[in-house]
């Protein structure tokens, strides 16, 4: 019988760790940036600690998307949860939320996953999951509010449409007054 001490790889890492790495690089460089050997050399760690959490690279990006989904799942429920007669503040919350300009780096997370969804199936059915979670919450608070069915699915859509586009565009050299604005556009969306 072997008496010798059973060794175990050990890493200086966690899986988390890894994963939240990977997210900062996705945030930094897109989904094409994200390279195990960097991202090892990043961290301070060797490629053998990676191996000891993730099969290979496609397991690393598989659990930075479902990180991110149930992050963006998990906020969007947070951003609308409404006791009875809390809806509209809850609309008008969430669109706060998600146009704030400190929401930088999760714009970026957003476009760089987005970006990867048009070259990959399984990433694409993972943001329309996460982008039918999104309407169908704020459909319903816009339900509750009393429009009908198909003007609550509109308004989701146009809540959404402007948040994400207007966090991408560049409106520096436009002369507006972005708050004013802001409000303007909320008020339309939810009254």
């Amino acid at each position: 019988m072997d008496k010798s001490p059973r060794v175990t790889p050990r890493s200086s890492l966690d899986r988390n760790a890894w994963i939240h790495g990977a997210i900062e690089v996705v945030a930094a460089d897109g989904m094409d940036g994200l390279r195990v050997e960097v991202l090892a050399k990043t961290l301070g760690v060797t490629k053998g600690s990676f191996y000891w959490h993730f099969k290979d690279r496609r397991d690393l990006c598989d659990a930075v998307l479902a990180t991110w989904k149930e992050g963006r799942i998990r906020d969007i429920r947070k951003q609308t949860a409404a006791q009875p007669g809390g809806e509209l503040a809850a609309l008008q919350h969430t669109i706060e939320v998600y146009s704030a300009a400190k929401n930088r780096k999760g714009i970026a997370i957003e476009a760089a996953i987005r970006m990867w969804a048009r070259q990959d199936a399984p990433t694409a059915a993972i943001v329309e999951e996460v982008d039918a979670t999104r309407l169908n919450c704020t459909r319903q608070l816009f339900l509750a509010l009393g429009l009908s069915e198909a003007e609550a699915k509109a308004r989701s859509v146009l809540l959404y449409a402007y948040v994400f586009g207007f966090s991408m565009m560049q409106c520096g050299q436009f002369p507006m007054d972005a708050a004013v604005t802001k409000r303007w556009i909320m008020d339309r969306i939810t009254q």
